[in-house]
């Protein structure tokens, strides 16, 4: 497995998304917030392995870790992909099956739902003003969401996100309980209107 291509994607110093050249869970997403969470799963126990790790969350062929400290990701991020490549070999499954819930499809079922809405409606409204809206998880009927690009920073953000992304999954995903926006806004390079000063 010392083929596969990893690339970094910092969103700022506690976040990054590593891209791989191999699918990692082709199943959808899977969110760990601790070691315990993790146990079964070998690519997410490697990760967890690595200090200050505090959530990783596989989808695809992606991983994103978000860490605790300030560091900027140079070392962390060759252990990360230290952690994947041994995965990787490990031989064993790298994302265990999720743990039985009150109704494992219904969470699942609206990742989908919500990820069409983000394609086909969401990111076609926001890419006009250089953004980006990408959908992280869905638990409990919650939607996890980044805001990229244009979106990161901006001093409208808010307000896309409320009159937005919220109005057009009320209307389209009625099922959806909330919305947390897990963007770190002070990390945004290029708002499209920037915030104003206090």
């Amino acid at each position: 497995m010392n083929d596969i291509r990893i690339t970094a994607e910092p969103a700022n110093n506690q976040r990054c998304t590593f891209k791989t050249s191999v699918p990692l869970y082709p199943a959808g997403v899977r969110r760990f917030s601790s070691s315990d969470e993790a146990r079964g799963s070998a690519l997410a126990e490697a990760i967890f392995g690595i200090p200050n790790v505090t959530e990783v969350v596989i989808a695809g062929p992606e991983v994103t870790v978000t860490k605790s400290d300030p560091a900027p990701w140079q070392a962390a991020g060759r252990a990360v992909g230290a952690a994947i490549r041994s995965a990787l070999a490990s031989g064993r499954p790298l994302v265990a099956e999720r743990p039985a819930a009150a109704d494992p499809a219904a969470d699942d079922a609206l990742y989908s739902k919500v990820s069409m809405i983000f394609d086909t409606r969401i990111n076609p409204m926001v890419a006009g003003h250089g953004g980006r809206v990408d959908l992280i998880d869905v638990q409990d009927r919650v939607v996890m969401l980044r805001m990229m690009g244009g979106c990161q920073g901006c001093g409208m953000a808010s307000v896309t996100l409320r009159q937005g992304i919220e109005t057009t999954l009320r209307q389209l995903a009625p099922e959806v309980a909330g919305i947390v926006d897990v963007t770190d806004h002070a990390a945004g390079t290029d708002p499209y209107f920037a915030a104003s000063k206090k």
